[in-house]
């Protein structure tokens, strides 16, 4: 299966354009700060998605995915500063935080499948 037919790299797509479409809106002091880290760890899921499921081995497919999933706690992480900063006004961080945390089971139980299939 390709990585693109996974509603999972789909949603983690969809989250890119969500952070970028927000960041957009920080303090221009925040572009080499906030800004840049918080693009770069959204980036930084579907990315390595593609990559693990590229390497076509399920071992590998499962580090790609822990590597995903830290960078998607590092960003919620930076969600919940900006929110604490005012930059994120709260709904719009509950919602962020809502997908986030969808994604994140996701990635749980995608990581637990592909783990069963290696030890079975």
């Amino acid at each position: 299966m390709s990585f693109k037919e996974l509603d999972l790299w789909e949603k983690s797509i969809e989250l890119v354009t969500d952070i970028y479409s927000l960041t957009k809106k920080f303090p221009k002091s925040e572009i080499y700060g906030l800004t840049m880290q918080m693009r770069r760890a959204a980036v930084s899921i579907p990315s390595n998605i593609a990559e693990g499921n590229g390497r076509g081995s399920s071992k590998e497919f499962i580090q790609f995915l822990i590597v995903s999933r830290g960078s998607l706690t590092e960003l919620m992480t930076q969600v919940e500063i900006s929110k604490r900063l005012g930059f994120i006004p709260k709904d719009e961080s509950k919602d962020l935080l809502e997908k986030m945390e969808r994604i994140m089971m996701m990635l749980n139980k995608l990581i637990t499948t592909l783990r069963s299939k290696l030890n079975s």
